[in-house]
């Protein structure tokens, strides 16, 4: 059936927080580090090969989730903008991002000449599929040089990470493949593998771009390794995707597979983790604080924990309105 409505685009949102990733790696008993970036990546890089291997006509996205920005890891940037298809210079060696190390020529290597498929696509010297090999090595030199790239110290410092531009990105991309592949009947779905915490201050574009994807009938599938995340509970509730909060980063690969590998319609068919219960309270916009009653702007729609006559978001000014008097009795007039 997936092969006749043409695939499935699945569409990957990775957290690349280095405040997260710096201040989570564990130092084990052997002197190796638990939650390294470049081990979730590894992760990551097997569970997208696995969703092209799956069908033929299956289709991928990746994206990273920056400080300062939302990047496209696969296909590149000018690649996911124009209509071409994805291509990946060939280059001699390629360093381990997180480590700083040179990395083992037998994983990364490649030729300088074209493949032999036919299609002028880069062949590995490895063994590995022409198709596999691009996406493997574009993952790797994209985030490289993002993270190297990104020099600020003021940004290194910020804690919140982009999430809501990484999903209306996303979006952006999933619309345009959908109106390329009308006939196909394009499906598709988002999944975010999420390691910051939630940024209150990204809340409206967050659920706009929640409800949009609910739209498009786009199912958003959360993949928390830290913290919950009350905004992506809403989200994966709303768009009728799966929310789990994995307690061991070291088994990312297994729940991958296991969990957010199966498209919706086999799902049903499978055993997965019962659903959470969803926290649909708000957060006011003053002190970031969830509340069950608050008050709430009617031009905006800013939420607020204390009354305001000037709303700090649209700068709207209301009203004050009074106690209501008593009404004076009228004297009736005599006949």
């Amino acid at each position: 059936m997936a092969a006749e409505e043409g695939g499935c685009l699945l569409v990957v949102i990775v957290d690349t927080n280095p405040v997260w990733w710096g201040e989570n790696c564990m130092q084990t008993e052997s002197g190796v580090d638990e939650n390294q970036l470049h081990k979730c990546l590894d992760s990551i890089m097997v569970f997208c090969n696995s969703h092209l291997m799956l069908n033929s006509e299956n289709k991928l996205a990746v994206l990273a989730s920056h400080t300062d920005q939302s990047k496209f890891l696969y296909p590149k940037a000018e690649s996911a903008t124009a209509a071409a298809p994805p291509s990946v210079e060939p280059r001699e060696d390629v360093i381990s991002m997180a480590t700083g190390e040179e990395s083992n020529d037998s994983m990364f290597s490649r030729t300088n000449g074209p493949g032999s498929c036919g299609e002028g696509k880069q062949t590995s010297s490895d063994g590995r599929h022409e198709l596999l090999a691009q996406l493997d090595d574009s993952l790797i030199d994209q985030l490289k040089e993002m993270i190297l790239n990104d020099s600020s110290q003021d940004n290194i410092l910020r804690a919140e990470t982009m999430l809501a531009g990484a999903l209306a990105l996303a979006l952006c991309y999933i619309h345009r493949m959908m109106k390329e592949h009308t006939k196909q009947g394009l499906k598709s779905r988002i999944l975010v593998i999420k390691a910051g915490e939630d940024s209150a201050s990204q809340y409206l574009p967050f659920m706009n771009a929640v409800f949009t994807a609910q739209k498009l009938n786009v199912p958003i599938d959360a993949c928390l390794l830290g913290k919950d995340s009350g905004l992506l509970q809403q989200g994966s509730d709303i768009t009728g995707g799966i929310y789990l909060q994995i307690p061991n980063p070291m088994g990312l690969l297994q729940y991958l597979l296991w969990v957010f590998l199966p498209d919706a319609d086999t799902r049903e068919k499978l055993v997965l983790p019962p659903r959470v219960q969803v926290d649909y309270r708000a957060a006011c916009f003053c002190h970031r604080n969830l509340i069950d009653i608050g008050y709430v702007c009617s031009v905006c729609l800013s939420i607020f924990c204390h009354f305001s006559p000037i709303c700090s978001t649209c700068q709207t000014t209301f009203k004050i309105m009074g106690r209501p008097g008593k009404a004076k009795k009228r004297k009736l007039l005599p006949k």
